[in-house]
């Protein structure tokens, strides 16, 4: 039993969510710049793909639940639609910006406290108590 086992996704979505605050930081930066196109990334869509390319666990009865790997196509950083263009070509929009930075940070911070959780289980049982 490895980590990865016992934490599974959590340590990749931790790093998904560290990339996409990134990502709006640097559009919330670059509200001002002329010509710059606001970018995001699909979390849901990329935390899948990084769940398919863990290892499956093997079916050894015929009592076990059957699932089907459903394989999503690769991902990609995508450029917001803007909801109001600037004449500068600009697609940043601040509030949008700032609330799914909000949005990302506390996401952030509850994978964070159920990573915590995880490891103070295992340490639990490691102690035997």
């Amino acid at each position: 039993m490895g980590l990865d086992d016992t934490l599974g996704l959590h340590e990749r979505a931790l790093k998904l969510r560290t990339r996409r605050a990134e990502v709006l930081a640097g559009n919330i930066a670059n509200a001002d710049t002329p010509g710059f196109k606001a970018r995001d990334f699909d979390f849901h869509k990329m935390l899948q793909q990084q769940q398919d390319q863990l290892p499956r666990m093997k079916v050894t009865d015929n009592r076990h639940i059957q699932t089907e790997n459903g394989i999503v196509p690769a991902g990609s950083m995508d450029y917001r639609i803007p909801s109001q263009p600037t004449l500068d070509g600009n697609t940043v929009d601040s509030q949008l910006e700032h609330t799914a930075y909000a949005a990302n940070a506390l996401e952030y911070q509850a994978s964070l406290q159920f990573l915590s959780g995880s490891i103070r289980k295992l340490k639990t049982a490691i102690k035997g108590q």
